[in-house]
This record gives structure tokens, C-alpha cells and sequence, in this order.
């Protein structure tokens, strides 16, 4: 049931970083091949630098390449609708945090098939959930929501954690899984809607 999910929600956590993606490359006037690279890029990223990292082959886009044809066609699909798409802002941003935590969660079962200690195991999920955003965000030349003071990468690190915690508890595998993505979903739509931060660092040197 869980892998079943999972699988679900994995189909539209890409979806939606790929036409996040597209949106962010249209407000950089790219063309519709840099759209669909974008939007690629951005979805399966994360998973693919993980993999590259741990030494787990094939790549999850090498190994169902469906995955990559569904990211390039919502990109595609997004242009055509991206008049539309400031309505549903609240939606996408739902969306992207399901993803941040679905993504994490998957990237901590892949190290912990691979029988890496839990402190890897975090750090995979993180890689899995944010890699991604770093690389869209970097194509588009701005800072890096993950280096912004954002509850981002730190609500991957939650999820990762309560997720190993609970397994290294014994936990049900499916209690620990869903109670594990709902603590994270939760912290992040709470930041998003008091707009939690992270405490920042500001260096300025006297004189200046």
C-alpha cells in the first residue's frame, strides 16, 4: 500500500516542480528547449544527483524514462496554460511541499536498501528533496531557496530524521513512513503561512 502511494505521489511531485520549473524559465524568456530542460532538471535533479553520489545505477530516469518524458510534457503543458497559473499559486506551493517530502523520504528508503548508516540515510533524503530546487534555482542565476532563510532544507532534515528515529524504534513501516512526510508537510505549510525563517546571517564589515 505504501509503495503504491508513494508511487502516486512521487508522479505528481514531479509534475509539479516541472511546471514550477517552467514557470521560473519563463520569467527568464527562455526558449521552449530550455523550458523542458528546466522542468527536467528540476524534478528529477535531486534523485539523479543522489544516485550519482551513493553509486546507484541506473539512474531513476535511465531506468524509466517515462519519468522524463512526463516532466518534459508538463513543462510543455505549462506554457500554454502559465497565463492561468497565478491563481493556483497556493495549490503549486501545496504541491511543492508534498514533493519536498515525498522526495526526501525516497531518498532515505534508497540509502537505507543500500544499508548506509542513518546519518547518510538524512543526509540522501535531503539531496533527493532539495537537489533540485539548488539546480533551478542556479540556471536561473539566483541565490538558492536552500541558502535563503526559508524553512526548506531544514523541514528535509525533519522528515529524514522522524523517519529513521521511528524505524529505529521499531515502528510499522507505513506509520513511521506517513507519520514521518505528514510532520514535514505540516512544518513547511506552517512556514509558508507565517512566514517561518530560519535565523540569518549578516556579515558587514565596518566602514561600509
Amino acid at each position: 500500500m505504501s509503495v503504491l502511494v508513494l508511487h502516486i505521489l512521487y508522479i505528481i511531485a514531479i509534475t509539479a516542480e516541472s511546471m514550477t520549473a517552467a514557470l521560473a524559465a519563463g520569467r527568464r524568456s527562455m526558449d521552449w528547449i530550455g523550458v523542458c530542460l528546466l522542468g527536467a532538471i528540476t524534478a528529477l535533479g535531486g534523485g539523479s544527483m543522489r544516485d550519482v553520489l551513493l553509486g546507484h545505477y541506473p539512474l531513476v530516469w535511465v531506468a524509466h524514462p517515462e519519468y522524463l518524458l512526463l516532466t518534459v510534457a508538463a513543462a510543455l503543458g505549462t506554457i500554454a496554460v502559465a497565463r492561468f497559473m497565478h491563481r493556483l499559486r497556493w495549490i503549486f506551493l501545496v504541491l511543492d511541499a508534498i514533493g519536498l517530502v515525498v522526495f526526501t523520504v525516497i531518498g532515505c528508503n534508497v540509502a537505507r536498501e543500500m544499508g548506509l548508516s542513518p546519518t547518510v540515510v538524512i543526509v540522501a533524503g535531503m539531496i533527493t528533496g532539495c537537489v533540485g530546487g539548488v539546480l533551478r534555482d542556479i540556471l536561473c542565476n539566483r541565490v538558492p531557496l536552500l541558502f535563503r532563510s526559508e524553512l526548506y532544507a531544514s523541514v528535509s532534515v525533519v522528515t529524514g530524521g522522524l523517519y529513521v528515529a521511528a524505524l529505529a524504534l521499531d515502528w510499522h513501516h507505513e506509520v513511521a513512513l506517513f507519520t514521518a512526510m505528514a510532520a514535514g508537510l505540516t512544518m513547511r505549510l506552517l512556514a509558508l503561512r507565517f512566514n517561518w525563517h530560519m535565523p540569518k546571517f549578516v556579515y558587514a564589515r565596518e566602514g561600509q
